[in-house]
């Protein structure tokens, strides 16, 4: 064999390796039913800036979806259960609503999924009849745009859809949702469109901590629970709910239907009798949920397959009705402070015992002084960092550690790196109004010593790997690349050719 071809054939095995395994996704839910929220152009700044390339909707607004134009970000549009009957009742509605609200964005807006109702199962009337016209509707509209291969139509679920999901063999639909499921699923299968549902281990610990324990229920736990008809191990009740769900399908013969989770996450705030629902069980969950996703885990019973879920949710929403812990389950607050840090690489250091944002992707992150800054930025940020920011600034003072060099970019640097350690580490704290960038390298020289999270002067000694826990609660986790090794194998098989 040439070598002429032996070059060309590696790069075709390479592209096909990495071209079909495209890996599992990590994406968030964007609900605004709060008080004071960021306008939708902040809001994707936000996202952008956490590396969140998968977002959900709950409907099309424009505002929203001009928003996320040009972006890259791929969208999941929601139509509400309120719009089912006029959707379900007239092509023409859902001609209508393509043609106003969403062709003017797309592709611009890179919209990929469009959800028809929500949990209608749960609902007290009889929306779960309209759902499956109403989809129909809304894909036939696509057909005629031609998109209806680019764009998914289906609908979310609870896990009230099932009758049984433990053990996970067992699981099974209600049989009083059968006039509805053989259909809807009909057109999923028909389709290629995935099965939607909500999926929150919270709850079945909430209402059940004597059969779930609390480990079990945040991928913490170092003991099995044994599947008795499948012999099955299962290491978390994420798992366990999932796979009830793939159970349910084969139990229908519906084998071929992928299963996303549109929902899932933990509340960090909740009614006094809610005693789970606490930033640091927030953090633990969603940091090993986010792990055992884009680490291409899959379940027992569906190993290696591909999971893409979204976390519930950006912001916390006041206005939900209910228990405290509805109105908690944002990753951010309405003024885009966090509540407690999630890294969406999975790759980063995650304190656990602060609830700013500490992750960064190889370690510590510094905050110091944009070199495109203007002087009197530069010294705005400054001036208030030593003022109102209450940072300690007399190490950058005469004969001090940090004076040196006497430019205003280096005592910039110090104070505004002081106050990013000192405010959770969180990218807003690092903004400056554009005059400060967050930087991965350690700007500390000679007996000058900047801040880190966590300690005093010095860098915290970070000497954990993969899930262990140090005594201060940080967490190190690194993810191979689950094709690396592949790869391998066929560069250094071509060399033999």
């Amino acid at each position: 064999m040439s070598s002429g071809f032996r070059l060309i054939f590696a790069a075709s095995l390479v592209l096909m390796l990495f071209g079909t395994c495209n890996g599992s996704k990590v994406g968030i839910c964007y609900g605004r039913n709060a008080d004071d929220l960021p306008t939708p152009d902040k809001a994707v700044d936000l996202i952008k800036n956490q590396n969140i390339n998968y977002v959900r909707i709950y409907d099309s607004n424009i505002q929203v979806l001009k928003a996320f134009a040009n972006t890259g970000i791929e969208l999941m549009i929601g139509i509400p259960n309120s719009d089912l009957l006029p959707f379900s009742q007239f092509q023409s509605n859902a001609d209508t609503w393509l043609k106003n609200s969403i062709l003017p964005y797309y592709p611009a807006t890179k919209i990929t999924y469009i959800t028809v109702g929500a949990e209608v199962t749960e609902a007290r009337d009889n929306s779960s009849l309209m759902v499956v016209p109403a989809m129909i509707n809304v894909y036939n509209a696509l057909k005629k745009a031609g998109l209806h291969r680019r764009i998914k139509v289906s609908t979310t679920h609870s896990l009230g859809v099932l009758s049984r999901s433990y053990p996970p063999s067992a699981g099974s639909f209600n049989s009083k949702h059968a006039g509805f499921l053989k259909p809807l699923l009909d057109f999923l299968a028909e389709n290629q469109s995935p099965f939607l549902v909500n999926v929150y281990p919270y709850y079945a610990y909430r209402d059940s901590s004597n059969n779930v324990s609390l480990d079990y229920a945040l991928f913490e736990s170092s003991s099995e629970v044994i599947d008795p008809n499948t012999g099955l191990l299962y290491m978390n009740m994420f798992d366990a709910q999932i796979d009830s769900i793939y159970f349910a399908l084969a139990g229908l013969n519906y084998k071929t239907i992928k299963v996303k989770v549109t929902e899932t996450g933990w509340p960090s705030k909740g009614s006094p009798k809610e005693t789970a629902a606490t930033p640091e069980n927030a953090q633990t969950y969603n940091t090993n949920l986010i792990r055992h996703v884009i680490n291409n885990t899959g379940t027992p019973a569906k190993p290696g397959e591909e999971l893409d879920v979204y976390i519930f949710s950006l912001f916390n929403e006041n206005r939900k009705p209910g228990l405290d812990s509805e109105r908690n389950w944002g990753l951010y607050y309405p003024d885009q402070t966090s509540v407690y840090n999630v890294d969406f690489t999975g790759k980063g250091t995650v304190d656990v015992n602060n609830g700013g944002n500490l992750t960064t992707v190889n370690g510590t992150s510094w905050c110091i002084a944009s070199s495109n800054a203007s002087e009197e930025d530069l010294r705005n940020g400054l001036d208030w960092a030593c003022g109102s920011g209450n940072v300690d600034c007399s190490p950058i003072q005469p004969s001090q550690p940090c004076f040196q060099p006497d430019s205003l970019v280096s005592h910039a640097s110090y104070a505004f790196n002081s106050y990013y350690q000192q405010n959770g580490a969180t990218d807003i704290a690092c903004s400056f109004g554009g005059a400060g960038v967050k930087t991965n390298k350690n700007p500390s020289y000679d007996n000058c010593l900047y801040m880190t999270a966590g300690s005093n002067k010095t860098a915290a000694n970070n000497v954990t790997t993969g899930a262990n826990a140090t005594s201060s609660g940080r967490r190190e986790f690194s993810l191979p690349n689950p094709y690396y090794f592949l790869l391998m194998i066929v560069l250094t098989w071509i060399q033999f050719l």
